[in-house]
């Protein structure tokens, strides 16, 4: 019996890591008015639906998923949500 998985995947820079995205976007918000915003930082949110057996390997399926391709560990965290949606036969 395997289980589906719903991941919700954040990837963020580390913070020793300058964002000039965060940078542009911060200085954008201050433009419009937004002079209570500071520290934006940019990442990526991914969704995907995964199969497995147990909470346990999904969650090392989806570390290796996220340290081969989704994040690039050298300048960027990633952290993960799972929700188990179904049983599949």
């Amino acid at each position: 019996m395997t289980i589906a998985y719903h991941a919700k995947i954040y990837v963020t820079l580390r913070p020793s890591v300058l964002d000039p995205a965060g940078t542009a976007v911060e200085s954008g918000l201050e433009h419009l008015g937004y002079h209570n915003v500071s520290h934006v930082r940019i990442g990526k949110y991914i969704e995907l639906t995964l199969t497995a057996e147990d909470e346990s390997a999904a969650q090392k399926q989806l570390d290796v998923m996220c340290d081969k391709l989704l994040a690039n560990t050298v300048i960027e965290n990633y952290r993960f949500e799972l929700l188990e949606v179904a049983t599949v036969s």
